[in-house]
């Protein structure tokens, strides 16, 4: 792969006062209190160069349609029913199978290393970006600082303050990553949340997580399949992915069931530690086999035919370590499973 060289600092700052003097009019941070003192903190405590992180902020731009993005998520504004059909669907299952075979001993390894099923981690890359064609357009630099200063107001103030902290924290790993990578990261694309590679990590979770799967001294879930795929795995692994372990199954439901259990999120599901056996109690039956003794949550979706009761184990809370939306986890389970089906007839 070729890689960008971060290396002569003048030669981006000189980009950077080009750019920033063609685009005056563009609104960008240089001049924010907030991302002056993020700056000062930057190179207080990492040692970078104020005049290079400067000119960046001169060019770096506050995204509207970011934070309209961030309004409104699928996952929060289509039912269960509506949001499957965008992933379970015949071609992103027929490029999973294409995925897989054309990555046939990258995901056996890591399989055999980590012990996720390659299904699993083919459906997470076809569900993030279509199995890396669609990797995300937007600067993330772009991304991280309009939702590190400009998070779109929250009629809980303090949640819209914690996620400005995230924000700018993931603004703080990305500056470190870039650097760390040797790379500009004036140059860098990725989602409108600032998620980034075949995997779509976030920074932190980039330099966390990612492994260099291949053995070549380099961590990239950029360009480098192999690498990707084992971070994706080792991301399920360092978040509590259990082997051989089943993930969720349909539930058969009792009259007057106990709907307070329902759709919990996942710090009530973890303080509640409801257990298969409980949730039998309650009037919920797994269809599939289920040790009592699992933790569990309940889930209550509308699908396409109506309601539909799920139950969810410790591998289905892991893939909400991804992202915590149920309808996200459960689309990821179905696709997977269609795609194993699909590539097996293969074999």
């Amino acid at each position: 792969m070729k890689r960008t060289v971060w290396g002569g600092l003048k030669t981006w700052i000189a980009v950077g006062v080009l750019f920033a003097s063609g685009a005056s009019a563009a609104q960008n941070y240089a001049d924010r209190p907030e991302a002056q003192r993020f700056i000062d903190d930057m190179v207080e405590r990492h040692q970078f160069q104020e005049d290079a992180l400067q000119q960046q902020f001169q060019i770096i731009e506050k995204k509207q349609k970011i934070i309209d993005a961030m309004a409104r998520p699928a996952e929060k504004t289509k039912t269960w029913g509506q949001y499957r059909d965008i992933f379970v669907q015949p071609l992103r299952i027929k490029k999973g199978v294409t995925f897989w075979q054309e990555n046939r001993d990258a995901l056996a390894a890591a399989e055999k290393t980590y012990g996720v099923p390659a299904e699993v981690i083919v459906a997470i890359i076809g569900v993030e970006t279509n199995y890396g064609a669609n990797k995300g357009s937007w600067r993330v630099m772009d991304a991280l600082a309009t939702l590190a200063f400009d998070y779109p107001p929250q009629k809980n103030l303090s949640y819209q303050e914690r996620r400005q902290k995230f924000f700018t924290k993931e603004l703080e790993h990305f500056l470190l990553l870039a650097r760390e990578q040797q790379r500009d990261p004036l140059s860098l694309k990725g989602s409108y949340a600032g998620a980034m590679g075949y995997g779509q990590f976030m920074p932190s979770s980039y330099r966390r997580y990612a492994t260099d799967f291949d053995g070549d001294g380099f961590k990239d879930i950029w360009e480098n399949r192999r690498d990707a795929i084992g971070s994706v795995a080792n991301y399920f692994v360092e978040h509590g992915w259990r082997a051989g372990e089943p993930v969720v199954t349909r539930a058969h439901v009792a009259k007057g069931y106990d709907d307070s259990v329902l759709n919990l999120s996942r710090s009530k599901r973890k303080a509640s530690a409801l257990t298969v056996a409980d949730l039998k109690a309650k009037g919920f039956t797994p269809v599939a086999e289920a040790e009592d003794t699992q933790h569990a949550g309940v889930m209550k979706l509308q699908g396409a035919k109506g309601a539909e009761f799920w139950m969810g184990l410790n591998n289905f809370y892991v893939i909400t370590r991804y992202n915590t939306s149920i309808k996200y986890a459960l689309a990821v389970y179905q696709l997977s499973q269609e795609i194993e089906q699909r590539y097996s007839k293969t074999l």
